[in-house]
């Protein structure tokens, strides 16, 4: 048994098919299927049940799965730190950040990273929270800021901004200088279809009142809930910093909403399990220093 099999085995459990896991680690079937072979003799158990839709793990493959998942990242991270020994950090490192996010502080966040580690490349991946959240878990993405995640004990979480939601109505709309939550069904609303975090917190928050909501539209982005506001056609609920990110901000105007006031945290998120190299480690102390009020100001 070495970490070769082990990682061969990860893989194929993982995934429920040898032919899967060999196109994930870029080896023909033939070789990964060997080296199953040799690890259950190695081992004197059969490791995986083989169907015709796949394979799944026996009671000594689950037991072994443990196992090898804490093996696997104890030598990942004696790599890493042996690696990270060298002065500057150097590799890739993927950054998930939401689109409102990523539009305020791409900017800055590539000019301190190029300041800090000039040998290292930065790479953000845009996205909703629930993508963002599951590419940290399946290893897609190193590190990312998410609104609202849905907790899980396969990663770490950590505040580093909030701000409350608001109604946002038509420039020529008479609103008031702010709204209860229960007065909210009298306007006619688009909002973020589920799962976006934004519509999830609204559902969440207006949840004790027992609103019927007068829900005209639903859209993909906060960019187009933002379109349909400017237009005069519905109000919307959304963080307060939405209105930076339109093109027509004189459009529209904003509404507090409360008591009580709701609040949209972002959060950086890591995974648990996965070693952080270098690299990532100094990404995560780069994000804690930026200025997130900067989502708070029009961009020139």
């Amino acid at each position: 048994m070495d970490l070769k099999q082990l990682e061969h085995f990860v893989a194929v459990v993982e995934r429920g098919s040898i032919s899967r896991a060999a196109a994930a680690l870029h080896l023909a079937q033939p070789s990964v299927s060997k080296q199953m072979t040799l690890l259950e003799k190695s081992l004197g158990q059969r490791l995986l049940e083989r169907t015709g839709r796949g394979v799944t793990p026996t009671e000594a493959g689950r037991a072994l799965l443990g196992h090898a998942r804490t093996m696997l990242n104890a030598a990942a991270q004696a790599r890493l730190e042996i690696t990270d020994m060298c002065e500057e950090p150097t590799g890739k490192v993927v950054v998930g950040l939401p689109n409102r996010v990523a539009l305020g502080l791409c900017v800055p966040l590539l000019k301190e990273f190029r300041k800090r580690m000039p040998k290292a490349m930065l790479s953000v991946q845009e996205g909703l929270s629930v993508p963002l959240r599951e590419g940290l878990i399946q290893g897609r993405i190193d590190i990312a800021m998410m609104f609202d995640p849905v907790p899980t004990p396969l990663l770490s979480f950590e505040m580093v901004m909030r701000e409350s939601l608001m109604l946002f109505a038509p420039a020529n709309h008479r609103m008031p200088s702010q709204i209860a939550p229960k007065d909210i069904k009298k306007y006619a609303l688009v909002l973020p279809t589920a799962p976006n975090p934004i519509r999830n917190l609204v559902d969440t928050t207006l949840l004790p009142y027992d609103l019927a909501l007068n829900i005209i539209a639903e859209v993909g982005a906060v960019q187009s809930a933002l379109t349909m506001v400017e237009a005069g056609i519905a109000c919307s609920i959304l963080p307060e910093s939405a209105l930076y990110i339109s093109r027509r901000p004189h459009m529209m105007q904003r509404i507090p909403i409360g008591p009580p006031v709701t609040w949209n945290t972002l959060m950086l998120a890591q995974p648990v399990a996965r070693p952080a190299s270098r690299l990532v480690q100094e990404t995560a102390k780069l994000l804690r220093t930026l200025d997130f009020r900067t989502l708070d100001k029009p961009t020139s």
